[in-house]
């Protein structure tokens, strides 16, 4: 079992910048991959991002990319994500999953198992 517990969601305006954290327990944080993904209302869940066991590896989605960087800090089993240049387009509730498959499927978008309970990033115009 993991668990995962995100923060930093909020209210900010276009243009501007937030950082959302992952934080995982229940396994050693090293073994697991982790991406995130966004709901807006109305719409499916969308992958946004996935950085592997080592984050050597980085993915994004095109909508994102340039604009958001996915880190971990294995050290404080953490993911991080920078939210730069934010549009009203991005308001949506972020998600972050835990992949445990030998292989990183979330890293092309296919969720692993475990999802936290979610922070709204909501981007006024």
């Amino acid at each position: 079992q993991v668990q995962l517990v995100e923060s930093g969601g909020g209210l900010v305006q276009a243009g501007g910048s937030l950082r959302l954290s992952c934080e995982a327990s229940g396994r050693t944080f090293s073994s697991i991959a982790v991406g995130w993904f966004r709901q807006a209302p109305g719409k499916e869940r969308d992958f946004i991002t996935a950085i592997t066991r080592s984050g050597q590896g980085t993915y994004y989605a095109g909508s994102v990319k340039g604009r958001f960087t996915i880190s971990r800090d294995n050290a404080k089993n953490t993911v991080y994500l920078q939210m730069n240049s934010l549009k009203p387009e991005d308001t949506a509730v972020y998600y972050c999953n835990a992949d445990t498959r030998s292989i990183c499927y979330v890293c092309d978008g296919r969720p692993g198992d475990y999802w936290g309970q979610g922070t709204q990033v909501t981007v006024s115009s």
